[in-house]
């Protein structure tokens, strides 16, 4: 099995059709996305004592908030840790890897659930399910970089929509399953866990399987690397990871993603209860699980989209557009729902999640352009750290300030106003932060010799 699993059986031959690869990320990526549907778990998991209402001894919504949230967490410590080890042992064995990781998190989860043990869904889909995501995430970014070095964006966003869309399909699918398994004595949702796990669990390992990696100095045919200069954002150089964490524009780059993700996050979290409270007795369940779905298809739109238009514009005007519109459509969710335009704030909503995908996206891309695609994915992992953060601050600001706010009297309605004005503040940092990057100093890329020794090292499986 380990030498099934070892980088040096994925090596391509030549004349490998690169295009064979992006099904393979999507197999993981349509997976581990539905970590965005999980708002659809979240009503039902208030009534598992209950079942059809909340009973005393049910879990409140801020309680299961820290699922979501322990799960990203643990999605970027991951992917930071396991990177560079990821760069190593190759895209298979980290695939299988996040695929058990991702299964048993839901089968641990479902056990949760049927003894109403909030801990066990911390674990499960918070701990080992996350470390599923991260490992997931990064997999075949870092290997589709290196199949694309002519379109990186593109190749990024092939990657990276399937994570936006997997909620487009776990959406509709869960709320099928919930009530087909819903009875007279549970809610469906531990079963509903034992369902997807299975499922998702075959998907990841049959795409983990169907990878390859280019053997090392592949190009594509007829292209040359563009030429690079002083003041260029693209470089033919590379930047070594643990060098990468002491630049100046590393650490802009995190304040963007995290900026971002918080924005968007928090929405995407409660997507499915906030509309409901917000347009009480319009908006029904079913029709809820259908909003989340369809932010989903913007979320993957936005992430192929996006990062495809970089690939012309440059990622750094991109993000620039994201931090310019982005402020004004927050301001209209509130706008909207003190009119009563249901489809205002679909509209809003949407097009939000259109750059909130696409920044995440545009991301891999940024750091390739700027650090090289040596060990792009390692610091792509480390990156990830900012959805970390994000996604403690981002559900932790959405829950905590409604609650505040429905506390001192506020209708359930308008309590998500004063986050969404905060959303906005925080994209506006964002711009500023995004146009103070700059290219990497001269003395941190790699020499010629240092590169050779790596690669070397890469090659002969050493660490």
């Amino acid at each position: 099995m380990a030498a099934l699993l070892s980088r040096a059986r994925i090596v391509a031959g030549p004349g490998f059709n690169r295009w064979l690869v992006p099904p393979a990320a999507l197999a993981i990526h349509l997976s581990i996305g539905q970590a965005y549907a999980f708002s659809v778990f979240k009503l039902p998991l208030t009534k598992v004592l209950g079942i059809t209402d909340s009973a005393p001894g049910d879990w409140k919504q801020t309680e299961l908030a820290w699922i979501f949230t322990i799960a990203i967490v643990f999605l970027g410590l991951s992917a930071a840790v396991f990177g560079r080890w990821l760069e190593h042992a190759g895209p298979r064995k980290s695939g299988v890897v996040a695929a058990c990781c991702w299964g048993l998190g839901f089968f641990i989860s479902a056990l949760g659930v049927k003894t109403h043990n909030i801990w066990l869904l911390y674990l499960g889909y918070g701990v080992l399910g996350g470390c599923g995501l991260g490992l997931g995430y990064i997999t075949p970014v870092s290997t589709l970089i290196k199949w694309f070095p002519d379109r990186r964006g593109m190749a990024t966003g092939m990657a990276i929509m399937g994570f936006g869309g997997g909620a487009m399909i776990a959406s509709p699918l869960s709320q099928l399953l919930l009530d087909h398994y819903k009875s007279a004595t549970s809610v469906g949702v531990a079963e509903t866990f034992v369902t997807l796990g299975a499922i998702y669990l075959v998907a990841m390992l049959s795409g983990a399987f169907l990878f390859r990696v280019p053997a090392p100095g592949w190009k594509p045919v007829g292209w040359e690397p563009p030429a690079s200069t002083s003041h260029s954002l693209i470089t033919r150089r590379h930047v070594h990871v643990d060098n990468a964490i002491k630049t100046v524009p590393f650490y802009f780059l995190w304040a963007v993603l995290f900026l971002n993700v918080t924005a968007g996050i928090g929405i995407l979290e409660q997507a499915s209860p906030m509309i409901q409270e917000m347009f009480k007795g319009v908006v029904k369940p079913s029709a809820a699980a259908g909003f989340v779905g369809l932010l989903s298809l913007f979320n993957m739109a936005g992430r192929f989209g996006w990062s495809s238009l970089s690939d012309r514009i440059g990622r750094k005007r991109t993000y620039a557009v994201f931090f310019t519109l982005g402020p004004l459509l927050y301001l209209g969710l509130p706008y909207a729902g003190r009119i009563g335009s249901v489809a205002l704030f679909v509209a809003c909503a949407a097009l939000i999640l259109t750059m909130y995908g696409g920044g995440f996206a545009t991301i891999p891309a940024y750091l390739s352009d700027l650090f090289g695609t040596q060990y792009v994915g390692a610091i792509h992992g480390r990156l990830l750290t900012a959805w970390s953060a994000a996604g403690v601050a981002g559900p932790v600001l959405v829950n905590y300030i409604r609650e505040y706010q429905i506390g001192n009297g506020v209708p359930a309605a308008q309590a998500y106003n004063v986050t969404m004005y905060l959303m906005a503040g925080l994209l506006v940092i964002g711009f500023f932060a995004n146009l103070a990057v700059r290219p990497v100093d001269d003395r941190f890329y790699m020499s010629d010799g240092e590169l050779a020794q790596e690669r070397g090292a890469l090659a002969g499986g050493r660490v």
